[in-house]
């Protein structure tokens, strides 16, 4: 293997339950250490790294009275404990501040709450703060639930603008046949396209603790490629996996996005939300756009076009041609009352704020 195979700048790292609470019974660190070093080496070379764990549950079990049978409302208590115990599993792996955010189906559905989570991802990773999401577990029903922290993750991806899904497991990777029952089976080094042949691959779990088998595991690697995220199965119990990747190398197996990761971006803004407004910008704007990449700042905005919420897509414009599109952090009426103005101000004009610029330049693609 050479060390170009697997290159990644910021990640979505996924752990299960089975490397978090291997017992079923409370947080152990034993699996932890080797991708708590890598997690460490890896933000030492300015790679930016999104934590999604499971076992809330499980890290709480033996606080709440188990009997083998729980019901929802006990499996509830168990992971309002588990979820304190889990946080500080992770906090006392690392020397630099962690972030715990706690999510349901439903946030991320929700426009307002899905920009709210994108914002505050992108303000811990500038502040060098590691998220830690999982699902919030302690008043989910069933309607809300991601079904397994796995599809968590891939969305969480998204959400993250990450280019990359590292999930964490009890197995190398996807094998042509069950390894468990048949000692002749290969692991699968590399999946160009997730077709229905490599899906049948996929056999239900065997984890005591975990929710999500190898089967969630490709549904959530086929969610992400669709939209442009490499995804990569390791087995977390390995510690020369973590040794691998931060070689570079690729020690699971790597399944390639359907197009990049920027390419399907610009697909989703320009042809996946309509545009509710128009945004016409000043000369030094359209060049720092489109010239290095900056995000818009309230300076730059002549005009205001339409009527939108915070999280539209808008088109922007300049002399009237449309260059760009992107998703508003601010709403119509707002960025009127703010346009030309310094980002300094927004907080007099507007009596307070929430971001310096208009539209970040992660959520704007040139056309």
């Amino acid at each position: 293997m050479t060390t170009q195979e697997f290159n990644w700048q910021r990640a979505v790292i996924k752990v299960g339950s089975a490397l978090i609470a291997p017992q079923g019974d409370g947080c152990k660190t034993e699996y932890l250490l080797a991708l708590a070093r890598f997690i460490i080496q890896s933000r030492a070379n300015g790679k930016e790294v999104v934590l999604v764990s499971s076992g809330s549950v499980a890290a709480g079990r033996n606080a709440i009275g188990f009997n083998g049978h729980t019901s929802i409302a006990e499996k509830q208590a168990m992971a309002a404990v588990g979820q304190t115990r889990m946080m500080a599993n992770w906090a006392r792996l690392f020397d630099f501040p962690c972030a715990q955010i706690l999510l349901t189906h439903d946030d991320i559905g929700h426009r307002q709450r899905f920009l709210n989570i994108k914002n505050t991802l992108r303000e811990l990773l500038k502040n060098d703060v590691l998220p830690i999401i999982n699902e919030n577990d302690s008043v989910v029903t069933d309607e809300l639930k991601f079904g397994d922290n796995d599809n968590l993750a891939s969305l969480v991806a998204m959400v993250a603008d990450a280019e990359t899904l590292i999930i964490c497991t009890d197995v190398d990777g996807l094998y042509d046949a069950d390894p468990k029952v048949n000692p002749q089976a290969k692991l699968i080094k590399k999946v160009e396209r997730i077709e229905p042949a490599i899906l049948q691959l996929a056999g239900s779990t065997r984890s005591l603790v975990g929710t999500g088998g190898m089967q969630s595991k490709l549904q959530a690697a086929n969610k992400a490629c669709q939209q442009g995220i490499q995804t990569l199965i390791v087995n977390g119990r390995n510690s020369d996996v973590f040794t691998q990747l931060g070689l570079g190398q690729n020690p699971g197996t790597l399944f390639m996005p359907v197009q990049s990761f920027r390419k399907a971006k610009k697909h989703w803004l320009k042809n996946s939300l309509k545009a509710k407004g128009k945004i016409t910008v000043d000369r030094g704007a359209y060049q720092a756009i489109t010239g290095r990449g900056a995000s818009l700042l309230p300076a730059g905005i002549s005009a205001v076009e339409g009527r939108f919420d915070a999280g539209d897509a808008v088109e922007i414009r300049f002399e009237d041609n449309l260059f760009a599109i992107g998703l508003a952090l601010y709403s119509a009426t707002e960025l009127k009352k703010i346009r030309g103005e310094k980002s300094t101000a927004i907080e007099t004009l507007l009596g307070y704020h929430s971001q310096d610029v208009a539209i970040h330049r992660d959520d704007l693609v040139v056309l």
